[in-house]
């Protein structure tokens, strides 16, 4: 059974150098603010595997989680619902430089919660979208493309430049 894990002590798990573990967690991932808009990961909390090896001088480590967006499509506003797989990897090597050394391990304390959300956060696409073929909304009128009749159209308003022409009388 997974258990929720922020901060976890790999210490606890007495690995010696080439040993390794796989583990089952579930991490809390926060909701996020992309282009403007919030989204939540659902499930919550999100069931993650962890796979954790010893070096001769650190750690190696994967993480692999995938989840839902709920939010809305940067197109046409309807519950995005993205699915996005991620698959982060770590390396800690005390002394190795800054290549080498890991932002989320201090010690041996794993900050998961901070790795998993900025795993999320790289493995994000460039836009979310409701389905990779949306159409958006009609710049003219807002409607939402997906769902209008085909050859939806507006008639393209005179060009203001020959607006004059049209208090032109000629009595």
């Amino acid at each position: 059974m997974a258990s929720k894990v922020d901060i976890f002590d790999l210490g606890r798990l007495g690995l010696t150098s080439g040993e390794g573990r796989r583990l089952d967690l579930e991490v809390a991932v926060d909701p996020l603010e992309f282009g403007g808009e919030r989204y939540a990961a659902v499930p919550r909390p999100v069931p993650a595997i962890m796979d954790v090896a010893r070096t001769t001088a650190g750690y190696s480590l994967r993480l692999r989680y995938a989840v839902r967006l709920s939010g809305p499509c940067t197109r046409c506003l309807a519950d995005a619902g993205a699915p996005v797989a991620v698959d982060a990897r770590e390396l800690d090597q005390p002394g190795g430089g800054e290549e080498l050394s890991s932002p989320y391990l201090h010690g041996d304390e794993l900050d998961l919660h901070a790795w998993a959300r900025e795993a999320l956060v790289l493995a994000l696409p460039t836009q979310i979208l409701c389905r990779d073929d949306c159409l958006g909304l009609c710049a003219v009128c807002g409607e939402d493309l997906n769902a209008a009749e085909p050859g939806h159209s507006h008639e393209a308003p005179p060009d203001s430049r020959w607006a004059k022409l049209g208090d032109l009388r000629l009595d």
